[in-house]
């Protein structure tokens, strides 16, 4: 896990993977061009698909399949959900060094990952841009406006995670370098990282395209984004630039058509949050032949990592299942839950622990599922390692395919992953119009919080000291709402850098890991991500963060 990247390969990986989203001038060679390829039949509506293809399912970073974190979008979720407090990962492997703030510098093969990732990606937008031109024909509209769209997406979650300071602080502060279509090969070896202003009016610039390309497009599912996704990412963005008016009335646009989840859909013991419904607005799904499910016992997949219903004596896999490795809830962050709340019940009560035997344990457990027994199976595996044991496993993400799936990972892990969900819409209009009018704005976090907790009250989550206060009461109970409604689904580091906020894992009765159990009270460096070392040595215009350093032991609890 320690081996440094700086090799040959890695490289003329790096090199590969940038000079191919240049738009290059057609040579006269015995290989086809941009331009023949562009011509050829089906070409353009297969660089499309091109775009989607690799979110998940398929193994991008390494044609190995042991490194458990080349899982696209998925792995992103975890990487950054875990540097915060949101998140336990109890159990020391895979995602160990997001979790502890170790070796993520740029030396290292962690750096690389998004590297690969995302701009393999935004390649694969560029192409289909260039394909399509500054003009676009009927046809090739809508494509278009997927590409605009999607890549708008990426470089909005590269501008977060390698920003040190968000837009709204420093505008000048700098990002990633931006690749487009029209980037030359030359301009690749001294290519800047764009500032905060730059990347943002890029991402702004690629929506508006993407907003008028797919004005008249209508989908088949929710794999690819429409103008609604476009709406929701410019309310995304438009959050992120405390543009409050634009935030909130993209949001509003984004919400026509979906509606928000009941809590019986939120809880559901069979679908939920492994099947689209009326709330999604774009998502991944995989599929049975896909390479993260056929290959590694399907191990190498998100079901492994987050669904734990998987039976122990059929199957006997998962990471999350039966290997000891969940990842759990923050135990304050369940606590602060109200029992009333429909979305306390994605979690096990931490209660059960002190139940006097594994019968009661059982017979307590069957709140959660139709197998207690094996969930008391998951938790003595993480206890075994020497961790906690059922209190806080997540039953949020749910196996796939009924027993079927339960008892073979080969159908269980079959599932769909949010990308954007509606309610993330409601509270970004919720706080997008309580910046500008609070008594607005807390009139439609109540509307929403009820939806979730019918005895919900304003002003429960949003006094405790630990938020630093800069932000105030109303903001705090948004990003609490937030928190726990897109728990797990790679929002927490975007907004405590958003926010500007520590984190607190070490207190009575905490359940993070001996040693990372850390109090922080400014926004953590480790959440700045650093740039692959291979990039800095051949752009020689592109500055880097600082290499992180994690405090050394546990922090003083903090006294809620």
């Amino acid at each position: 896990m320690k081996n440094k990247i700086l090799s040959i390969i890695a490289v003329a990986t790096l090199m590969t993977t940038a000079t191919s989203c240049i738009k290059e001038i057609e040579p006269q060679t015995s290989y086809a061009t941009v331009g023949q390829v562009a011509n050829a039949p089906g070409a353009f509506q297969n660089a499309v698909d091109a775009i989607t293809a690799t979110l998940t399912g398929q193994f991008v970073y390494s044609p190995s399949d042991e490194y458990l974190y080349d899982l696209g979008i998925p792995a992103f979720y975890l990487e950054r959900d875990i540097m915060g407090q949101d998140i336990v990962y109890p159990y020391q492997n895979w995602y160990t060094y997001w979790y502890t703030a170790q070796y993520l510098g740029p030396s290292y093969r962690f750096a690389q990952l998004p590297w690969t990732y995302y701009y393999k990606w935004i390649k694969s937008c560029n192409e289909v841009i260039s394909m399509a031109g500054d003009e676009p024909t009927e046809k090739q509209k809508n494509g278009a406006g997927i590409a605009y769209a999607m890549r708008a997406y990426f470089y909005m979650d590269l501008a977060r995670m390698y920003c040190q300071k968000p837009y709204a602080v420093d505008k000048n502060d700098v990002t990633v370098p931006i690749v487009s279509e029209k980037t030359s090969v030359s301009d690749l070896t001294s290519n800047p990282r764009a500032t905060n202003q730059e990347i943002w009016d890029f991402i702004i610039s690629d929506l508006d395209k993407a907003e008028e390309y797919l004005a008249n497009y209508k989908r088949s599912d929710i794999l690819t984004p429409d103008q609604s996704v476009v709406y929701g990412l410019k309310a995304r963005a438009y959050l992120e630039m405390e543009d409050w008016a634009n935030a909130e009335k993209y949001a509003k646009l984004a919400q026509n058509g979906y509606t928000i989840m009941t809590a019986d859909q939120y809880t559901d013991w069979e679908t939920g949050f492994n099947t689209p419904n009326g709330a999604w607005m774009l998502g991944m799904q995989y599929k049975s032949d896909d390479p993260q499910i056929l290959r590694n016992d399907a191990d190498s997949s998100w079901g492994s990592l987050m669904c734990i219903e998987i039976n122990p004596k059929v199957s006997g896999c998962g990471y999350a299942a039966n290997y000891g490795q969940p990842f759990c809830i923050d135990r304050h962050l369940y606590e602060t839950i109200p029992a009333t709340d429909c979305r306390k019940k994605c979690y096990i009560d931490f209660d059960i622990d002190n139940l006097p035997s594994d019968a009661a344990k059982v017979e307590a457990l069957a709140a959660y599922s139709n197998h207690p027994d094996w969930l008391l199976t998951t938790g003595k595996a993480v206890g075994s390692k020497g961790y906690c044991g059922v209190g806080g496993l997540p039953l949020k993400f749910r196996t796939a395919g009924g027993e079927a799936g339960r008892d073979n990972q080969y159908v269980g892990f079959v599932v769909a992953v949010p990308m954007m969900r509606v309610e993330e819409m409601y509270l970004i209009e919720a706080e997008a119009a309580g910046m500008q009018d609070e008594a607005r704005g807390k009139q439609l976090l109540e509307k929403f919080a009820k939806t979730r907790d019918a005895n919900y009250e304003y002003g429960t989550h949003g006094s405790e000291a630990y938020y630093n206060g800069s932000t105030g009461q109303f903001r705090n109970e948004v990003w609490w709402q937030r928190r726990v409604e897109l728990w797990g689904e790679g929002f927490a580091t975007f907004d405590i850098k958003r926010l500007q906020k520590g984190i607190i894992r070490s207190y009575a009765g905490t359940n993070h890991t001996d040693q990372y159990q850390w109090n922080v009270q400014t926004t953590p460096e480790w959440m700045n991500w650093c740039i692959v070392q291979t990039e800095t040595n051949y752009n020689t215009a592109c500055t880097n963060n600082p290499d992180p350093k994690a405090p050394e032991g546990n922090s003083a609890p903090y006294a809620w």
